[in-house]
């Protein structure tokens, strides 16, 4: 039986719906390359919860935001190896936020910027193919007002080359 070993990722991530549509990004890097995501990511040293969530934002998107309230928290365990790791066990902080300025730009590219641009797709446009669990998860709170359970990716594919 293979150890497994977990990367343990934290970020917190923006759900901006609109007509039934939800802006993403297009992620290039990381276990959700070349996947729809939601715009968010990691902390900066000393940054809030909240000044993370839309220092984030207007960098994948160009969109400067308001946070309208924390949703909640939960978590997803996929296979990834990276960096001597079998899996990453992402935690990841959600809220609703709104747009306030700003619009759809192509990002600056810089190390460490992982969005290639934002899009609208609605839920039809979406799955486990070209989807990060954090766009189901999100799909699924505008449906339900809820997050749900944890969920584990066993079968979970790195996409690369497309």
């Amino acid at each position: 039986m293979t150890v497994q070993k977990f990367h343990r990722a934290f970020g917190v991530y923006g759900i901006y719906a609109r007509d039934g549509k939800l802006l993403v990004i297009l992620k290039n890097g990381g276990p959700y390359i070349h996947r729809y995501d939601l715009p968010g990511g990691s902390l900066e040293d000393g940054e809030s919860l909240q000044e993370a969530m839309k220092r984030e934002f207007l960098e994948e998107t160009g969109v400067e935001i308001e946070i309208e309230e924390n949703i909640g928290v939960t978590d997803f365990k996929l296979p990834w190896e990276w960096r001597g790791f079998t899996n990453v066990h992402h935690i990841a902080v959600y809220y609703s936020v709104r747009k306030i300025g700003g619009g759809i730009v192509v990002p600056e590219q810089f190390e460490g910027q992982d969005s290639l641009g934002a899009v609208w797709v609605s839920e039809d446009d979406v799955s486990m193919e070209n989807a990060s669990p954090l766009v189901l998860k999100a799909f699924e709170w505008l449906r339900t007002g809820g997050l749900g359970e944890a969920v584990v990716y066993d079968e979970w594919e790195v996409l690369s080359g497309k």
